[in-house]
């Protein structure tokens, strides 16, 4: 459909920034004093405080039982079939007795019930978050610390102790620090971790989370490892002990891992039919549990089991204050990486079913949900992604989902743990492997990024190859700086344009990508496509001299240098001068009269001596004056102050010319253009690495007679304008206007420095 062709006329003056406050009567906006507010006290700021930071109270009361229930108790029932294995499982990724897992899904799930936001999250053990863990616990409790002297082997009850005790600390920091951030409103921290970032991270986890769980696969003993290089290392002694491996353990694996598969199938192809998935892994527990205890697989194949689970809850311990030291980096990284998880999940699940997620509470009820864990002797949790998708998917709307889940774990600690003893871990082992393809399906992501975003897909691999290598908390770090600076390499290498006019109009495009849009005869106008700041402002002017056409820098060397020698000789030439007029009114008056009368007395003695004055003569004179010399001819003297009065009279002349400073009057080329107008309306701040360049850009141009404009600029650029002394008596608000086409129709009509330019024809 052709677009109909209409002229709009708008009748309306050109606008610089001064009038264009006074037209719209810009007023200063007050200062407001945030921490004026936080001291007062009233009811209404009082219920919404608690409401805020309590928000069950909030929804609780208007909770629509008959809507809602039933989803909610079938969505929390499907969810705790799968925490309970998923709970064993994770805790022998923390490198922690099975038993724990289960109180890490019972106690933060209950607290984040009261203080979440997020109606569809299911807080619990998570792999990456357990593999962190579990990094930590080998590297500061690894295994050699804990050998017998009599017959080296390894003291498991004193190391799951030692192990506990870390654990049950970290999960207190990393309560600390999320409570903190929370309450300061700290929750834009996740902003630096992006989408790519965030899978690639996790990508790289669950590479982590399936080597760490071969050992259990093959029954294999590994050396404890951590730092960079430790998965290299490990998976160099997976293969270097193969030949050792326990063949009912890895048959047990395998049988697992394959009864798994083939149930999460058969959901896949039932999923119309089915009011609640099949629970695959609650199953498989069972069965590998009667079995192992039925056949005697540890005593007759050797395959190692979970072993003793106590019944009961355990009694609260307070943290160990000596291992804060040595746990605030690991800390804060697993609080990072668990927030960022928690919140872009609940923020998917928020925008799908319209409701508001509060990142700074929900880093307050994370937090909340570790600090009291970890008194419990629970280790550090997050959210995990397929329960979080089961338990909508079977109908859940809120969190009395997580609630009842959480209920139905407390039964299995306090009365049903103990039947798990016979578990075998190989068949944890293939649960977590089986639950790890949603994250490995990440690798699909090279092929869509490099097809969407390249950039991003650096990212990606990045932060992929740094957790592989560095392990998870180097990894992270590495990837978070490298995030942030390629965001200022990027701001670095904007796109720069010289615009043109598209025609009959009043837009200007580049003149590269629009083969319609003409540049204004006699105006230059320049965008960058980024905000000029410190890391780029030297780039920005260095562009603009380039694109410009003009050798500015070299132009105005070559100006000064002639000016220099225009300066010299007209200092010589006064100096000249002043000699000159010292001895003007005697020496030369009296050599004349001297030498008038010694010419009339001694003439016969000079026509004696002819030859010999008419040699002296050509030695005096030059060759030119020997033939005719006359005695009336005036000394050297004189005729060198004569020319000394020409040149002190045309310096004069000189010095009362209009201007011959300028590059016309020096012979220099002049610019094809006589104005140029900055688009700055992708400036979002200024700092004074940027006022400078502005300064020194409006300080070059008119140097070689180019005036400088500057358009479209925000409000709050130009507060900050003011704020820095941008503007003086040479650079005022006349030099900023509303708009690019204002600024070059306001050039074309006060053109600096060249004859009559034709007028631009627009219609606005």
């Amino acid at each position: 459909m052709e677009l109909r062709k209409r002229n709009y006329y708008v009748e309306r003056p050109l606008l610089n920034q001064e009038q264009l406050e006074e037209l719209g009567c810009l007023t200063s906006a007050t200062e407001t004093h945030q921490w004026r507010t936080w001291f007062q006290c009233s009811y209404t700021r009082a219920r919404a405080l608690l409401l805020q930071h309590l928000p069950v109270l909030a929804w609780l009361p208007r909770y629509p039982v008959r809507d809602w229930l039933l989803g909610d108790l079938l969505a929390g029932l499907s969810v705790a079939i799968m925490q309970l294995p998923q709970g064993l499982a994770y805790a022998l990724l923390a490198g922690l007795p099975p038993v724990f897992g289960l109180y890490s899904s019972f106690y933060p799930v209950f607290i984040y019930f009261l203080f979440g936001t997020s109606r569809h999250i299911s807080v619990g053990t998570f792999a990456v978050m357990s593999v962190m863990v579990g990094s930590v616990t080998e590297s500061l409790a690894p295994d050699e610390d804990f050998l017998q002297a009599e017959n080296a082997t390894v003291d498991e009850e004193a190391r799951d102790a030692a192990r506990v005790q870390l654990t049950a600390t970290l999960s207190v920091l990393v309560g600390l620090f999320q409570v903190g951030l929370g309450l300061v409103h700290f929750g834009f921290v996740v902003t630096y971790l992006s989408e790519p970032l965030v899978r690639g991270y996790t990508t790289a986890a669950s590479i982590q989370v399936f080597v760490s769980q071969l050992k259990y696969v093959f029954g294999l003993q590994l050396s404890s490892r951590s730092g960079p290089l430790s998965l290299i290392y490990t998976v160099l002694e997976v293969c270097w002990k193969l030949p050792q491996s326990v063949v009912g353990t890895v048959v047990t694996a395998l049988v697992a891992g394959v009864v798994l598969v083939l149930v999460k199938l058969l959901n896949d192809k039932l999923q119309r039919h089915l009011p609640l998935p099949l629970p695959g892994e609650l199953l498989t527990l069972i069965g590998a549990t009667g079995i192992s205890y039925g056949v005697g697989l540890k005593h007759r194949f050797g395959v190692d089991v979970v072993g003793n689970i106590p019944a009961g809850l355990v009694p609260p311990v307070a943290p160990s204050p000596q291992l804060f030291a040595s746990l605030v980096g690991y800390a804060f990284t697993i609080a990072v990486v668990g927030f960022a998880i928690a919140i872009s999940l609940g923020k998917i699940f928020a925008l799908r079913h319209g409701y508001r997620v509060d990142s700074n509470q929900e880093l307050v009820a994370l937090g909340l949900s570790n600090l009291v864990g970890g008194f419990f002797r629970c280790f550090p949790v997050s959210c995990s992604m397929s329960r979080s998708l089961v338990q909508e998917s079977t109908g859940g709307n809120t969190q009395v989902a997580g609630a009842v889940s959480s209920l139905f774990i407390l039964i299995i600690i306090v009365k049903l743990g103990e039947l798990f003893q016979d578990l075998p871990k190989a068949v944890l082992a293939a649960v977590i492997i089986v639950n790890l393809k949603g994250m490995l399906k990440q690798f699909t992501d090279i092929c869509s990024l490099w097809k969407a975003n390249r950039v991003d897909l650096l990212i990606w691999l990045v932060t992929f190859v740094a957790t592989i290598l560095l392990n998870l908390d180097l990894g992270l770090a590495v990837a978070v700086v490298f995030s942030l600076l390629l965001v200022v390499f990027r701001t670095q290498l904007p796109r720069y344009s010289v615009l043109g006019q598209v025609p009959d109009t009043d837009i200007y495009r580049d003149v590269a990508e629009y083969s319609e849009a003409r540049e204004v005869p006699g105006v230059k106008i320049f965008r960058s496509s980024a905000t000029m700041y410190f890391a780029n402002a030297e780039l920005y002017s260095d562009a603009l001299k380039q694109r410009c056409g003009v050798d500015v820098d070299h132009l105005i060397s070559r100006k000064k240098k002639l000016v220099k020698k225009q300066e010299q000789k007209l200092k010589r030439l006064k100096k000249l001068q002043k000699q000159a007029g010292a001895s003007k009114d005697t020496s030369v008056s009296i050599e004349v009269n001297s030498s008038t009368r010694d010419m009339e007395s001694n003439n016969m003695e000079d026509s004696k001596a002819e030859g010999e004055g008419s040699a002296m003569s050509c030695r005096d004179g030059g060759a030119h004056a020997c033939p005719e010399r006359k005695a009336t001819d005036l000394p050297a003297q004189v005729s060198t102050g004569n020319e000394l009065e020409d040149m002190a009279a045309s310096g004069q002349e000189g010095a009362k010319a209009p201007d011959v400073t300028t590059l016309k009057a020096l012979g220099l080329p002049q610019p094809h253009f006589h104005s140029l107008v900055l688009d700055l309306g992708a400036l979002s701040f200024v700092d004074t690495v940027c006022l400078k360049s502005l300064k020194n850009i409006f300080r070059d141009f008119r140097e070689i007679e180019v005036e400088v404009y500057m358009a479209a600029c925000h409000t709050p650029v130009v507060a900050q304008l003011e704020a820095g002394h941008f503007f003086d008596a040479s650079i005022t608000k006349q030099h900023l206007f509303a708009s690019v086409h204002d600024a070059v129709l306001f050039a074309l009509q006060h053109p600096r420095s060249s004859p009559a330019s034709p007028v631009l024809m627009t219609k606005l």
